[in-house]
């Protein structure tokens, strides 16, 4: 019987990581842009760390965690996101009174139903700014969003933008809400019904067409916040209403207990019935809640499976290649030496080496495959003379004889 991956585990092959590597080289300039630096956390958490930070009535404490006691008998759990550990990292650092701006990328885990764009390891690239109170580093973040969907070539999309208020407001609007709907509740759905007891909050995101009929009657989060609350809110709509598609949405409340404040995602409707590749919001009593110090704190994470889906490569300028051939029986190590020569010349350059492998014939059909513009051919009289072939393979085929230092010269200047 031949071993398989774990559901919902793909493999990853060359072919389709060709966008993740244009993803996450177009990323890394946008967060060098901003002055924002990178951290690498664990794998593996104390599952207390997810259930403090995430909350035990959250469908990812109560089905999705990865947990298992480790040899000490202590419950530990593969990472379900990325906040909770970056916090517990700055905590663990005793750098909570100093101000933040990271990034991170890695594999997460949750044992949800596979789908599509939704798989059970899945990768995740976050953003934190610690330290910083609610005003200025909204703007900063939301203006990330719009330059990373500008870089990457995504058009086609939507912000949708709340306010949550403080802690007490939360409180306010749950109790509000449960007697709202506690006269209607053998009209909801079974799951609804379990949220409404557990996190109210989360009923709002229900996507039961009766449950949403019911809220429409029902208390609006706008009426439980302050005043400044919704003035900031308006005005952030305000502040980038010209450059993209903003929208106040009074049901986002977002899946994990710790949001407080704004909250937001990017949505895009080129990705079906999942259709956010974009979430976070603000988290300030998240440290204090994992026994750091107060600590400003918001962030935002992207699904990476789902935003290389709507990843446009077409006018992406791709790498120069040049394939590197070499025929007959022998070798030499000049040979490797003009190729080590060649890279060192131009590093920006990909020279595909077919390591003699089949005819002159088949190696060209496979320069022309893996789409190289010219090749370098090396036989053995050529390499007797010190002598290359550079062929053209975009212009007609034309070739001509250069010296091993004619080469490197013209290589040097592709």
């Amino acid at each position: 019987m031949k071993i398989q991956s774990l559901r919902g585990m793909p493999d990853l092959f060359p072919e389709d990581l060709e966008r993740w590597h244009i993803f996450e080289s177009k990323l890394s300039k946008v967060f060098h842009s901003y002055d924002t630096h990178e951290i690498r956390t664990a794998l593996l958490e104390s599952t207390e760390l997810f259930s403090r930070s995430v909350g035990n009535s959250s469908d990812i404490v109560n089905k999705e965690l990865y947990s298992f006691l480790d040899r000490n008998e202590e419950s530990i759990s593969l990472r379900p996101e990325g906040s909770a550990s970056v916090i517990r990292a700055i905590i663990q650092k005793k750098q909570e009174h100093e101000k933040h701006k990271l990034w991170y990328q890695g594999p997460m885990f949750r044992y949800e139903r596979p789908q599509k764009g939704r798989f059970r390891q899945f990768h995740q690239v976050g953003v934190e700014y610690l330290g910083f109170r609610e005003g200025i580093s909204e703007y900063e973040l939301i203006s990330m969003v719009l330059q990373i969907n500008k870089l990457i070539g995504i058009t086609n999309y939507t912000i949708k933008i709340n306010h949550l208020g403080d802690q007490l407001a939360k409180e306010s609007f749950c109790d509000s809400l449960i007697n709202f709907l506690q006269p209607h509740i053998t009209e909801l759905h079974e799951k609804d019904q379990a949220r409404l007891k557990s996190n109210p909050l989360r009923v709002l995101d229900s996507k039961e067409k009766s449950t949403q009929a019911l809220l429409k009657e029902g208390p609006k989060f706008q009426d439980f916040i302050s005043d400044a609350s919704k003035k900031f809110l308006h005005n952030l709509v305000n502040a980038f209403s010209d450059h993209c598609d903003i929208q106040i949405d009074q049901s986002l409340v977002r899946g994990l207990d710790y949001y407080t404040g704004i909250v937001f995602e990017t949505v895009s409707q080129e990705l079906g019935a999942q259709d956010a590749f974009l979430g976070g919001g603000r988290y300030d009593n998240l440290s204090n809640q994992l026994g750091g110090k107060d600590m400003h704190a918001i962030g935002f994470a992207i699904g990476i499976e789902r935003i290389i889906e709507l990843l446009s490569i077409e006018n992406i300028k791709q790498p120069l290649k040049v394939g590197f051939i070499t025929t007959g029986e022998q070798t030499d190590k000049k040979t490797y030496k003009i190729a080590d020569d060649l890279r060192s010349a131009n590093s920006s350059i990909i020279l595909d080496t077919f390591l003699s492998e089949g005819s002159l014939k088949s190696q060209l059909r496979r320069a022309n495959k893996n789409n190289c513009r010219y090749v370098i051919i090396i036989g053995e009289e050529e390499l007797q003379n010190d002598q290359v072939i550079w062929k053209n393979l975009s212009e007609g085929g034309e070739q001509e004889l250069l010296t091993s230092k004619e080469v490197i010269e013209k290589y040097t200047n592709l």
